[in-house]
């Protein structure tokens, strides 16, 4: 593989690779280098922040005073951010770099919003062990899963009174796509569902006293089916696969469908519903690294993050300035912005982040001053915003790790350090820009490349 292909490949089933490891990658095959991908993502390691020891008290919840109600919520905000702090983390430093790409892909495809610390950390880790397998199994643990229940409202969802919510979202999102499915089908699939719970550990139940056994239609068939009957109907439907493949084509290849290619996948995916085997059909293909697909992909706030993290290794030396930086750019990992995730694309582009990302390199790499001000969720008055504002600094705090990046870059010339970090040509102005800067300060102008608005594509 030349040097630009393995680029774009661990660009898109990673975040990025430094010149050391792309140099030993150049001397193996196309299928050494996707295999190897794959191997080193073969298992999954779950992340840990809270055990159930820790939720126990929730047990007991209505009987606790104001007070230890207030420190019970407390300790489950910090566990979330700790949570978002440690996956993070893990996207900066895995080696499990597919599984991990892959999870948050998923993360945004089978959305779910943390409200309890124990439960979206079982709900992560089920997406990140489930990240390369079958996709089926991977629907129905999502499905049963705590978090997810409680998201969607399937809790609500009784044979007295079924809530559709979980089933249209399933159709809609999770496997078919609007339009392909009908009202009816909501209201009977619904009536499967009733009666899904979950334990205070986590573990699904399904409260039978609540849950519809009577005969229900589904996509022209007839039977007393429970959740798993509707999930297995859907899987037969040929549009589930095609579904599943538009949504991996558009995030790992291009936004502009190929519907050639997609007949390919499906023919691929459908019925085994295998993810692993679909992506290495992905990164295989010959078309993958055609020119259309290389660079033309905005990079979500995460994936910049990671990507300048990958050349300068950066740790926050305070969490809530982390979680500050997620919110401003505009995605905030574990708290989705709706049930539909983030759009990705254009949308990560605008008047409110678009400066703020040509200026983020500055201010992680070169302690560059940034504005922190912003009324947060729990200021209700100005006065607060005021008196919080003063004690605010115009800096993150942080430490960089230049001594990474000279080890990895220090035999390039300025020509070979545009080709590692820019992938799409550069513009007129971009190159009569980078003529006027020297090339004495490699750590400036790695700086200046990645302020460059071509950065911002991968």
């Amino acid at each position: 593989m030349n040097n630009k292909h393995i680029q774009h490949l661990f660009w898109r089933a990673g975040f990025g690779l430094n010149p050391v490891e792309i140099s030993k990658l150049a001397k193996k095959s196309k299928k050494q280098v996707v295999n190897s991908l794959f191997e080193k993502s073969k298992n999954s390691s779950p992340i840990t922040i809270t055990s159930f020891n820790d939720i126990k008290l929730y047990k007991n919840f209505k009987n606790l005073n104001q007070d230890q109600r207030r420190k019970l919520q407390k300790d489950n905000r910090n566990k979330i951010v700790e949570l978002n702090i440690n996956w993070i983390d893990r996207i900066f430093n895995s080696e499990e770099v597919l599984r991990e790409r892959m999870t948050l892909f998923w993360a945004n495809h089978f959305v779910c919003k943390a409200q309890q610390s124990y439960h979206i950390q079982k709900f992560n880790n089920i997406l990140r062990e489930n990240a390369l397998g079958n996709f089926g199994d991977f629907l129905k643990e999502v499905s049963k899963s705590a978090e997810m229940i409680k998201y969607l409202n399937a809790k609500q969802n009784k044979k007295q009174s079924p809530n559709e919510n979980f089933a249209r979202e399933l159709m809609e999102l999770f496997t078919l796509g609007v339009g392909n499915y009908t009202e009816n089908d909501i209201k009977e699939s619904a009536r499967a569902f009733t009666g899904w719970n979950h334990k205070l550990n986590g573990d699904f139940v399904l409260i039978e006293r609540q849950h519809d056994f009577g005969e229900k239609e589904f996509f022209g068939e007839k039977g007393n089916f429970n959740g798993n009957d509707i999930i297995n109907i859907i899987l037969k439907q040929k549009q589930c696969a095609k579904f599943i493949c538009e949504k991996v084509y558009s995030y790992f290849v291009n936004t502009k469908i190929n519907s050639k290619h997609i007949d390919e996948l499906v023919t691929v995916f459908y019925p085994k519903y295998d993810i692993s085997a679909l992506m290495q059909h992905i990164f295989m293909s010959n078309w993958f690294y055609n020119e259309e697909n290389i660079g033309t992909k905005i990079k979500s706030p995460i994936e910049l993050l990671a990507g300048i993290n990958n050349t300068v290794p950066i740790k926050f030396k305070a969490d809530r300035q982390l979680q500050y930086l997620q919110k401003r750019l505009g995605q905030h990992l574990l708290n989705p912005i709706n049930v539909a995730g983030w759009e990705g694309g254009q949308s990560w582009i605008d008047t409110n982040t678009l400066m703020l990302r040509l200026k983020l390199p500055s201010i992680l790499l070169n302690n560059a001053v940034i504005s922190l001000a912003g009324i947060s969720e729990f200021e209700d008055t100005y006065e607060q915003y005021l008196k919080k504002r003063k004690a605010q600094k115009g800096y993150l705090k942080m430490t960089q790790n230049w001594e990474v990046f000279n080890k990895n870059y220090n035999k390039l010339n300025a020509e070979q350090l545009q080709q590692m970090l820019l992938l799409g040509k550069l513009s007129h102005e971009a190159s009569d820009l980078l003529n006027q800067i020297s090339f004495n300060n490699p750590k400036d102008y790695c700086i200046q490349l990645m302020s460059l608005p071509e950065y911002q594509l991968c």
